[in-house]
């Protein structure tokens, strides 16, 4: 057993001088095979028996975040400065990115690793991840990325998505996307219906077709428009509901949501909720967004993840998901402590350490002993200033950074 001291946790909501500000205290925090056993108010003494002690200095603890829409094996990180080729429309970057990847297929493994390592530094410790299973590339990158994240199991758990990059319904993808799922992958992707497999309603029934073949939880793509795109959402929750398949389904991007007038997002809010299909945004700045606080209002689970970075399609970006909910803060302009400390819970897989009125909630004796430990008076502090994150704890393991022991610095 070890004991974290002075951990700074979140503890209610406080009012002061008209303004709502997020109260603390200091707690230690007692840990056994990855779970938190004891929490004691930092006034209390540690039992003398215990044989590790950390001294967490004071450090605000938060809780890790989930990195859910990722594609670890394009990024040319490890490779070098490398800018990304113009093209003149997605057919011609598709077949760019077709043949580099073939090229870059013996790194994948290297690659995929230097992205965990971005990825994992910012906090994240889950990784949704889409892998390319098409003609040009096969399984290559799916094998890759898999031992990728097998060196790193005891840091991040992953969903791999077998991802149809270039059309579902085309020569031999069916296959190989079964030969996927037999080979690693976990999750069943899809992409963009109407725009790339040109027939909705076969795309999506081979989708679920594959997905209650192997029993698995799905993840789409849709980039498609407006009332395109909104139709695509209505005939795949028609397979939802025919397969029974609630709360096993997300839909990526979903800008066609963010297209619509409010009275058929709201319609469609809510039979999402009712079939427990999440929406995953990138927050992008070039494209409508899903309208994220309607969605949230109507209790559809909302995540957000950095998708690809730093490959074919883009030299920008880097793996810190905090990013993302500090620029949807800038676009709805949200400043006061309890909606910048309440969206935090958009990258931690729903958890925030008060209610929005100010109840305690995490984290308490039986939660995963996993934290992110930053220098800030409160999440809400944490999401407007994206502060450096000291240390990371995954189950009782300190997966970045250090700590400070009472003996020694640990690692």
């Amino acid at each position: 057993m070890i004991w974290l001291k002075n951990v700074k946790l979140e503890v209610a909501n406080r009012e002061h001088q008209g303004m709502m500000e997020t109260q603390t205290a200091l707690f230690h925090l007692g840990i056994k095979e990855g779970k938190i056993v004891q929490q004691l108010p930092h006034t209390q003494s540690i039992p003398e028996t215990t044989e590790e002690i950390y001294d967490i200095k004071g450090h605000l603890a938060i809780p890790t975040f989930k990195e859910m829409h990722n594609h670890l094996d394009k990024t040319y990180l490890s490779l070098g400065w490398k800018a990304t080729k113009p093209v003149k429309n997605l057919k011609e970057r598709l077949q760019f990115e077709a043949e580099e990847l073939k090229g870059l297929a013996p790194t994948t493994k290297q690659r995929a690793k230097s992205m965990i390592e971005e990825i994992l530094s910012s906090g994240s410790t889950h990784i949704r991840t889409h892998v390319n299973i098409d003609p040009y590339i096969g399984l290559k990158n799916l094998e890759g990325v898999i031992e990728a994240l097998e060196e790193y199991k005891h840091a991040v758990t992953a969903d791999i998505i077998a991802f149809p990059q270039h059309g579902l319904l085309r020569e031999t993808v069916p296959s190989l996307m079964r030969e996927a799922m037999r080979s690693g992958a976990t999750m069943v992707g899809g992409l963009d219906p109407a725009g790339i497999d040109r027939s909705i309603e076969t795309s999506l029934y081979e989708t679920m077709n594959i997905a209650t073949e192997f029993n698995a939880d799905v993840d789409i793509h849709l980039h498609d428009g407006g009332h395109v795109g909104t139709y695509t959402i209505e005939k795949w929750m028609e397979h939802v509901e025919d397969s029974n398949w609630q709360n096993r389904t997300a839909i990526s991007h979903a800008f066609c949501l963010g297209e619509v007038a409010e009275g058929k997002q709201a319609e469609l809010a809510d039979r999402l909720r009712e079939n427990g299909v999440a929406i995953m945004s990138t927050i992008p700045l070039t494209k409508s967004l899903p309208p994220i606080r309607l969605l949230d209002d109507h209790g559809v689970k909302v995540h957000l993840g950095c998708d690809g970075f730093y490959d074919s399609w883009s030299p920008l970006g880097h793996g810190d998901v905090l990013e993302k909910v500090y620029k949807y803060g800038q676009i709805t302009r949200r400043s006061d402590e309890v909606s910048l400390r309440d969206s935090l819970k958009w990258i931690t897989g729903g958890i925030t350490a008060l209610t929005k009125t100010g109840e305690y909630k995490w984290p308490k004796v039986e939660d995963d002993a996993s934290f992110i430990f930053v220098d800030a008076a409160s999440s809400a502090e944490v999401v407007a200033r994206r502060p450096k994150r000291v240390a990371v704890m995954n189950k009782g393991k300190v997966v970045y950074g250090s700590l400070w022991s009472t003996q020694e610095l640990v690692k």
